[in-house]
């Protein structure tokens, strides 16, 4: 096992070191043949002899040399490394590289991005690829940690689960055991997270995968996407915010010390209030909208509880409903409000909170319904058929049980990030993520499945051109 990073190169001046990373350049000067080696950690850089002659860039190598200081004038300041370098006593190519279809040495931005993805393996090894997974690494570390001391347990929840109505469409999954009969990928674990209130877990969260068959946008990659899942018992909307606030204020100041909150603590501005002066219920609120360092995090409050139901919405029922919700079936009404769901639904407010970061919503939650009553009136506001509202039987069911009041948010990991790096897309800090048009390049997905394999699943596909 490797356990020398060129990090900890400096620490071992005047020792006999083994090193393997990749060749990052290769300065030939006849006798004496510089090289810099890289690893995630950095670079180094090595000195040797013609034994390096057929070294190329990008092969991997092993190197076995003495650490030594560099001549005060040689030091170059802009390297961790920079006042060592490694005098070389052997060398052994491991694995030659032929050369690369990309250049790794830029940041990247000026190649078409189908190329990339086509060949994620070698773009991650560029400089800022690396520094965006490994700070993602950091992101959800430091969540876990968070969380855990707070009396947090993490639970994890099912894949495949029930397809049901929650507003986007779902991916299906073929059952071979049930034949005609799907699972479907989670939206999100929003039904699962409210059972585990009524289960008593009280604090629960999960850094989860979320499946949706949605058209793409530069801030959600296409398919599935990684969200922050938090649920808390006997909580206020003022308990979940300062939570969050708390959370992501530590984060910044931990691990992105460059950065700057603009206002604590967060704005909290109700939806007609943004929607009037902004035009937007995502407003960036940040000073001089120039400066990458500037984070100005604010809370969008006080939702309408529904929107105008259309006819292609995913919420349709019966064909007769008005109503869609504004967040999702889930959301509970302001208790000032209760009464309006009989008489003015579309005045009515919903408890939903929404988290905004320079423009974009990285998050958002509300307080849940707990009671099985408003929970099917909401139902039937949407127009939900008989039929339809029995997908739901196995959370009425469990609401009868005697359920606790209670709410949560859900971050995504991946817009949060790109917020917070100022990336141009969510797929610069994912590390295999889909193409605008939905392909996973790397794997050439998606792709055909053999005959036999529908037949065992008793599936036909229609003629269709591809």
């Amino acid at each position: 096992m490797k356990d020398l990073f060129v990090k900890d190169t400096p620490s071992h001046v005047g020792n006999k070191i083994e090193l393997l990373g990749w060749v990052e350049t290769k300065r030939d000067h006849k006798k004496i043949i510089f090289l810099d080696i890289r690893d995630r950690t950095g670079i180094v850089q090595i000195v040797g002899d013609t034994r390096l002659a057929d070294v190329s860039t990008e092969d991997v190598v092993k190197i076995t040399g003495m650490v030594k200081k560099r001549p005060e004038r040689l030091i170059n300041p802009k390297m961790v490394t920079g006042e060592i370098e490694i005098e070389m006593t052997d060398v052994e190519i491991i694995s030659k590289a032929t050369p690369l279809p990309i250049p790794i040495d830029t940041d990247g931005y000026e190649i078409d991005e189908e190329v990339r993805l086509k060949y994620r393996y070698l773009d991650i090894r560029r400089a800022r690829m690396t520094r965006n997974l490994i700070l993602r690494s950091q992101v959800t570390m430091f969540i876990r940690n968070f969380l855990s001391k707070r009396s947090f347990i993490e639970v994890e929840t099912p894949i495949l689960t029930k397809t049901t109505p929650e507003g986007a469409r779902d991916f299906l999954v073929p059952s071979r055991l049930k034949k005609g009969q799907f699972y479907a990928l989670p939206q999100s674990p929003q039904q699962y997270k409210q059972l585990l209130m009524v289960a008593g877990i009280e604090r629960y969260f999960q850094i989860t995968r979320c499946f949706r068959d949605e058209d793409p946008r530069k801030d959600r990659a296409y398919g599935e996407f990684t969200q922050l899942d938090l649920e808390m018992s006997f909580v206020t909307q003022e308990d979940i915010i300062s939570l969050t606030e708390e959370l992501f204020s530590s984060m910044v100041k931990e691990l992105f010390p460059e950065k700057t909150i603009s206002k604590t603590p967060w704005p909290r501005l109700s939806h007609a209030e943004v929607m009037k002066k902004y035009g937007t219920d995502k407003p960036d609120l940040r000073i001089n909208k120039n400066d990458p360092n500037e984070l100005a995090f604010s809370w969008t409050i006080d939702f309408p509880l529904f929107t105008k139901q259309s006819t292609d919405d995913f919420y349709h029922g019966s064909g007769k409903a008005t109503f869609a919700p504004s967040h999702h079936m889930f959301t509970a009404p302001h208790p000032d409000d209760v009464d309006l769901l009989n008489t003015d639904p579309m005045n009515v407010r919903g408890q939903q909170h929404d988290l905004i970061l320079n423009g974009f919503e990285v998050g958002g939650g509300s307080i849940r319904i707990h009671d099985s009553a408003i929970q099917t009136k909401i139902f039937e506001l949407i127009g939900f058929s008989k039929e339809q509202q029995t997908q739901f039987s196995h959370m009425l069911e469990a609401f009868s049980y005697g359920v606790p009041p209670h709410g949560g948010i859900a971050p995504g990991i991946d817009r949060l990030l790109m917020a917070l790096l100022g990336e141009p897309s969510v797929r610069e800090v994912i590390a295999f993520p889909a193409s605008s048009g939905g392909k996973i390049a790397v794997m050439d997905a998606p792709s055909k499945a053999a005959d036999e394999q529908l037949e065992e699943l008793g599936i036909q596909t229609s003629n269709v051109d591809n």
